[in-house]
């Protein structure tokens, strides 16, 4: 007998049919948004690939009495209970680097759009407006400073973007010994976060979600930014104090920020982000490109393939 797969958000086609060629696969990518169907489809299921929006704990992980293997289209697992996976030897695999590419450009996009301001001027515009006498003081990137909270892969790879566009990167990473190779692809030695956020013009969070992490960047942090520096934010929403932020943007206390990532996702009907000048919102999309979607689903289709075999 076959082993079963079910796939609970959406996945690149050809990486389905490859698992559907050797599996039985249940691929519906509207069934994160059906939790009874979800929870009848689990207990004959040997793996589960999801993506983000589905949560991978209680009632629903132990439905999946089966279940050999979780392949995670991304990078996050703060919406995986890892201890109870494994606790029960259930094998979690990441789409590790897989997406690394797209965010690290959304990052150099929302960086240079940010500095220069274009972002914030659609409807004036449409308006009838002429505000170029604002985007006249728009800045360049070369020059600028680079703040990388989390040296990971996509900081890395973000690092080298900016490098190449004359920027000059620094970065604070506690859990990345002093003589790590990955320290050579930025300037100067390991900063603090405080330094970091002192010292930047664009502040750029790179880190996973966890007990430490949230609320990273709360009131007393954020008011150590310059006053015309933007943060970019496309790790978790709960890194961020939401209110506070909203707050400094509408005080002229923070440059600007590009948030693609939010404390409670969709964004609640009233939010302190609401309306909030100079910030630019997008849904959760920094990794998600047509060619990140094939290399994420190829990249989980084989090794959730590996792990049943």
């Amino acid at each position: 007998m076959n082993a079963r797969i079910v796939i609970s958000e959406f996945m690149d086609a050809p990486a389905v049919a490859q698992l559907a060629a050797r599996y039985d696969v249940d691929y519906r990518p509207k069934l994160v948004d059906d939790p009874r169907a979800l929870e009848a489809a689990l207990p004959a299921a040997d793996a589960w690939i999801v993506r983000n929006r589905t949560a991978v704990r209680g009632a629903l992980l132990e439905a999946a009495a089966r279940l050999r293997v979780i392949g995670r289209l991304g990078v996050g697992l703060d919406n995986i209970d890892v201890e109870a996976c494994r606790a029960r030897g259930i094998q979690v695999i990441p789409a590790s680097g897989a997406n690394a590419e797209s965010v690290a450009e959304y990052v150099i996009t929302a960086a240079l759009g940010g500095l220069r301001g274009i972002f914030f001027w659609t409807r004036a515009v449409e308006a009838g407006t002429l505000p170029r006498q604002m985007l006249s003081q728009g800045r360049e990137a070369r020059g600028k400073v680079l703040g990388l909270v989390g040296l990971g892969s996509i900081g890395q790879l973000t690092a080298r973007k900016a490098r190449a566009l004359g920027m000059r990167v620094i970065a604070h990473d506690p859990y990345l010994a002093a003589g790590d190779a990955a320290w050579n692809e930025v300037q100067g030695p390991p900063r603090t976060l405080e330094q970091l956020l002192t010292e930047s013009d664009v502040v750029s969070l790179h880190v996973p979600l966890t007990p430490e992490t949230r609320g990273l960047l709360n009131a007393q942090r954020l008011s150590l930014m310059k006053r015309d520096a933007m943060l970019i934010n496309t790790a978790r929403g709960g890194l961020v104090d939401e209110a506070e932020l909203a707050a400094m943007l509408r005080a002229g206390r923070l440059g600007s920020a590009a948030l693609d990532v939010f404390e409670v996702e969709p964004l609640p009907a009233r939010t302190a982000l609401a309306g909030a000048p100079r910030l630019l919102c997008t849904p959760h999309v920094a990794g998600i490109t047509i060619e990140s979607n094939e290399r994420v689903s190829a990249l989980i289709a084989q090794r959730v393939a590996e792990a049943l075999g």
